[in-house]
């Protein structure tokens, strides 16, 4: 008789809410400081004045992003605390309605009315709120926000991001930083959209061309608008 077998499923949903945070705050760091340090390179600065802008810029940026990633998903967090009260109120006021409302949206998913009437009530028995959190209003524990974490992810990998272009803005030649920072922080990104892209199960080769191509266009329209300032100062 063969032997059972467990059968292991490894999904990568619980990831979606410090990935998201993680892989936003390091692509902004290389960009905006990559972007910083050749726009400002662009228009004459010393060498010393764009690792400095570099450098204001990795702070602010890291700070700003927990304070704007905490805003918005404390925001989230506001409005699934809001509709679970209220759900919370209807359950109390009127169960049976609840009752049909939910087995309702199992016979909209494909289960026959009959069984899931008794779906719906063994779910509401074990956990009413629960069951409506999830099948009604799409809140999980899996997915629900969790600000602290969002800030706190997005702040450590912006500085992390933000620190591989100072890194190379303080050891390349002053003639050359127009070509080793944008370079080397291109090679940076495609790097972090191609481990994203594994790390959220999609395809490589897309996850890293997408986030290339769009830190090339921000650090171009950078040093464009550098060079032009330096024409015209």
């Amino acid at each position: 008789m063969p032997s059972a077998r467990h059968h292991i499923e490894r999904h990568r949903t619980d990831r979606i809410g410090w990935l998201r945070a993680a892989v936003l705050g390091a692509n902004d760091g290389i960009v905006s400081t990559a972007s910083l340090v050749v726009g400002v390179a662009a228009a004459g600065a010393a060498h010393r004045s764009v690792l400095a802008t570099g450098v204001a810029g990795l702070v602010a940026g890291a700070m700003s992003m927990a304070a704007g990633e905490y805003v918005s998903v404390h925001s989230q967090a506001d409005t699934e605390q809001a509709d679970l009260a209220r759900e919370r109120s209807e359950l109390a006021t009127d169960p049976v309605a609840e009752r049909r409302e939910l087995a309702a949206i199992y016979v909209g998913r494909g289960v026959k009315p009959t069984l899931a009437r008794e779906v719906a009530a063994q779910l509401m028995a074990h956990d009413a709120l629960g069951a409506h959190a999830r099948d009604e209003l799409g809140i999980s524990a899996t997915l629900t926000a969790q600000p602290i974490q969002a800030a706190l992810a997005s702040a450590a990998s912006f500085a992390v991001g933000a620190a591989l272009p100072l890194a190379i803005t303080a050891v390349a030649p002053e003639l050359h930083l127009l070509l080793w920072v944008p370079g080397a922080s291109l090679a940076f990104l495609a790097a972090l959209g191609a481990v994203a892209a594994r790390v959220g199960g999609a395809g490589i080769l897309l996850g890293a061309t997408r986030v290339t191509f769009w830190g090339a266009l921000a650090m171009a329209i950078t040093a464009g608008a550098g060079a032009l300032f330096s024409s015209i100062a």
